[in-house]
């Protein structure tokens, strides 16, 4: 070997051991950085003339479990579907309450009925009979505010949709320009490790709102893919289409054209769960919007129509003709079953019987219908108006089935339905967040080892110094050779 391959081998060898050292100084500097992915230099044999010439850098490859990344991405999605789920079924709950506590739909429920019974009771009490009166609008005030709210939820799940429609398409134009970046970077020679790194956080950043596939393409690019089968990138960017609503109504429901749904590129696509959208943060908000809030309300507006009908029966107000308006009204207006969609929010305590809409309690007692009062001492209706509360009938729409059930009955009921979706919604994401956290720890354990990291540093820098002497050596050889 001649001492001029001798030197260049030396030479090679620092080089080799140098950016090896930075590798992994730069692996120790981003241990707790979110979303780095450990180096590795690759290195190989370097030939020249047919003969050994030293060691050659290939280049840095990024250490990722491709298997473990896909899943964890999957995992984000469902997680967060879930739990978006979750917590709407859970915000309905609280609204409609617990009913143990003061304010609750089965508390004002009840209130009720102790009030129309301590009025039967004493029916020439103008106190009772005022008392029954602010019971009875406290339950249609109650009402009000829970359809309010599931409007109110609705609304939140449509911005939340054009928020994160939004977020889509600006992330997959940055994703489409850094894929470009890569690819030049790798193709004039420089290191494209930071790149991919910023890359990954961007897919990371939309792995929440919708489900992805990564699909790995030539010069280093990546395409991307939904579960549904919706193609989002792959060599230029999808366009999500998307118009938010500014205002929310039960009536208002994306079958009827009034509120959006989605395009890619223009072309309309399904906007369920299921769909090629759908299992993340977005489907789970045209869940909300269009299934879950609508469902729920339609058992609101069942409840509300079954408590309107139970006091317009004529036989329950002698006072009453057929089509009049009976204790509770559509806003002022009698049951119609045409326009039962949003009843909730519309049901009001009958101005007949209340003081502070110019009414008198007294019709309370002797008829909604009556001209004039009658003896204090009858208390017929009253007791008419509380059996017709507590009377076990079928609901006439919403999803109850066909049991026989009081009014309080109905809104137990309404509240199991709140419940039995949270605990199925809960259900259902603890399942997925158990499988994100184990995900999690298995994509950590790939990361960055700084143990490891140093051990490894020990060894470059016995290699380094390695080189260094073969290369102190040959200069002394050669101080020799000019000695002579």
């Amino acid at each position: 070997m001649s001492i001029a391959s001798a030197f260049n081998f030396a030479i090679s060898g620092l080089t080799a051991s140098s950016r090896k050292a930075e590798v992994v100084s730069s692996n120790i500097a981003n241990a707790m950085t979110e979303g780095y992915a450990r180096r590795e230099l690759s290195i190989a044999s370097q030939t020249l003339g047919g003969t050994g010439g030293g060691v050659r850098i290939l280049g840095v490859n990024r250490i990722v479990n491709q298997v473990v990344q896909q899943d964890l991405l999957l995992m984000d999605s469902a997680a967060a579907n879930t739990t978006a789920k979750a917590d709407f079924y859970n915000r309905l709950e609280t609204q409609i309450g617990d009913p143990e506590t003061a304010g609750s739909l089965s508390a004002t429920m009840s209130d009720f009925e102790s009030a129309l019974l301590t009025a039967a009771s004493m029916p020439d009490s103008t106190a009772r009979l005022t008392t029954a009166v602010r019971a009875a609008s406290t339950v249609a005030d109650k009402l009000n505010s829970i359809s309010e709210d599931l409007q109110a939820a609705r609304l939140t799940a449509d911005k939340s949709i054009a928020k994160q429609v939004r977020t889509l398409n600006e992330t997959l134009v940055q994703l489409q320009e850094m894929n470009r970046t890569i690819t030049t970077q790798i193709s004039i020679g420089n290191d494209a490790a930071g790149l991919m790194d910023e890359r990954q956080s961007l897919v990371n950043q939309i792995a929440e709102i919708v489900p992805l596939r990564v699909v790995q393409r030539e010069n280093n690019q990546i395409a991307l893919f939904t579960t549904g089968g919706a193609i989002l990138l792959d060599g230029s960017a999808a366009t999500i289409g998307f118009d938010g609503a500014g205002v929310m109504a039960p009536h208002l429901t994306l079958d009827s054209g009034a509120l959006s749904g989605l395009t890619i590129n223009g072309y309309p696509t399904s906007t369920k769960d299921d769909g090629p959208l759908g299992g993340g943060t977005l489907g789970a908000a045209f869940a909300v919007r269009d299934e879950l809030a609508p469902e729920a309300q339609s058992q609101l507006d069942a409840f509300a129509r079954d408590l309107m009908t139970r006091f317009e029966d004529p036989s329950v107000d002698t006072t009453l003709s057929a089509g009049d308006p009976g204790l509770f009204t559509d806003a002022g207006s009698a049951f119609d079953a045409s326009t039962e969609v949003g009843l909730a929010g519309r049901i009001r305590m009958n101005a007949i019987v209340d003081p502070e809409q110019g009414g008198s309690s007294w019709h309370l007692r002797d008829g909604l219908m009556a001209a004039a009062p009658g003896a204090v001492s009858d208390g017929t209706i009253l007791n008419a108006l509380s059996a017709a509360l507590t009377r076990e009938s079928a609901p006439a729409s919403g999803n109850y089935g066909s049991a026989l059930r009081s009014a309080s009955g109905l809104a137990a009921e309404l509240l199991s339905f709140a419940s039995s979706g949270r605990q199925s919604a809960e259900l259902t994401q603890g399942y997925a967040t158990a499988r994100h956290e184990a995900l999690t720890e298995m994509s950590l354990a790939d990361g960055v080892d700084t143990d490891y990291e140093m051990q490894s540093l020990l060894v470059i820098e016995k290699a380094y110094a390695a080189n260094a002497k073969v290369v102190q050596t040959i200069d002394a050889m050669l101080q020799e050779l000019l000695d002579i």
